[in-house]
């Protein structure tokens, strides 16, 4: 099943719903008001037919998957009211696919790693990346959906995408192993992790990980494809376009760590959640800094992924400039001359 979140008018203004998708028809259902009808033709008053569906099919989905097999289990027999509570594909309101708890991206395909050291470094891969299975935090606050404009922060001239499958978290774990991580996966979506190249690399230099090259957006969507609909994450492909304009093709191949092994090393000493999303890193050539690109204001980028669909990103046409940016310090040591 695809799993997805729609922006729809209410008396108390907009919300977020869960709906189904059906791509080969055009169309998607929301599950509240589907499910609803169906407890009503079996008997149950309106209204309280609408609460047990608003409770099992919220406006979270991270609260929605929480709710276990519950939820996929009402979200199949909602659909069977689907015809009497579908909208068109290509006319709602899209926002995030989930809305996560934590946002953890990783670090997986040898392809990204090499070519981004060769352009940024100038060097071979760090070896820590293959003592272990690095990942980082990001924010939450800062995450859209397919087709909703991304804002162009004014404190970056290298603005770029990057193309990732996000796992999305279906159940609470904690210390697991690569035998069972995957069975608390719910299912997977497109993550892009967009980047300030130029802000990035001074960030990094400091030692605490990513800060404002990496919050001011993610995106995610356009819906979840669960786990039942996806026979392997090894040798899914993906194409990246801007414009309309192909600029690369990818496979999740060559992987450091599996995908099984990263969900299992972040669930170490710490929990998974349901709704978490953990990015898989970013798949070879899907960034344009692999490329030698960075995208302009008004530019938009379409990221594809077999079994999911393609997250479609406006840009911004316009900068948007930060009230303050701080001012650098004096270095207050002595720079030494090793020659």
């Amino acid at each position: 099943m695809k799993l997805g979140r729609v922006v729809r008018p209410t008396p108390d203004g907009p919300r977020a719903r869960i709906v189904a998708v059906q791509p080969d028809t055009e169309r998607v259902i929301d599950l509240a008001q589907a499910y609803a009808l169906t407890l009503q033709r079996s008997g149950a008053e309106p209204e309280r037919a609408s609460k047990i569906a608003r409770s099992i099919f919220p406006s979270s989905m991270a609260a929605a998957i929480g709710g276990g097999d519950v939820f996929l289990d009402a979200a199949h027999e909602a659909l069977g009211a689907a015809d009497d509570a579908s909208l068109p594909l290509l006319e709602v309101q899209w926002c995030a696919a989930v809305d996560s708890p934590v946002i953890r991206d990783g670090l997986t395909f040898s392809q990204h790693i090499v070519n981004f050291s060769e352009k940024v470094a100038h060097a071979l891969p760090n070896p820590n990346i293959y003592k272990i299975p690095g990942y980082f935090k990001g924010s939450t606050a800062t995450v859209y959906g397919h087709n909703e404009e991304i804002p162009y922060p004014d404190f970056t001239d290298a603005f770029d995408y990057e193309l990732e499958i996000g796992y999305i978290v279906g159940r609470r774990g904690r210390n697991l192993t690569p035998d069972d991580a995957f069975d608390h996966v719910f299912g997977i979506t497109i993550f892009n992790d967009f980047s300030a190249r130029d802000v990035q690399g001074a960030e990094m230099a400091i030692g605490m990980g990513p800060q404002k090259c990496k919050d001011f957006a993610y995106g995610i969507g356009p819906w979840i494809t669960t786990m039942d609909e996806v026979s392997s994450i090894e040798g899914l492909t993906g194409s990246v376009r801007v414009n309309g304009e192909l600029w690369s093709s990818c496979v999740a191949e060559d992987m450091v760590y599996t995908p099984a092994e990263l969900v299992a090393y972040v669930s170490i000493a710490d929990y998974l959640q349901p709704g978490d999303i953990i990015g898989s890193g970013t798949l070879g050539f899907g960034s344009g800094l692999e490329l030698g690109k960075t995208l302009s204001p008004g530019d938009v980028v379409e990221l594809e992924l077999e079994s999911v669909g393609t997250l479609r990103s406006p840009i911004s046409k316009t900068r948007e400039k930060a009230p303050w940016w701080p001012e650098p310090r004096p270095y207050p040591f002595e720079v030494q001359d090793v020659n």
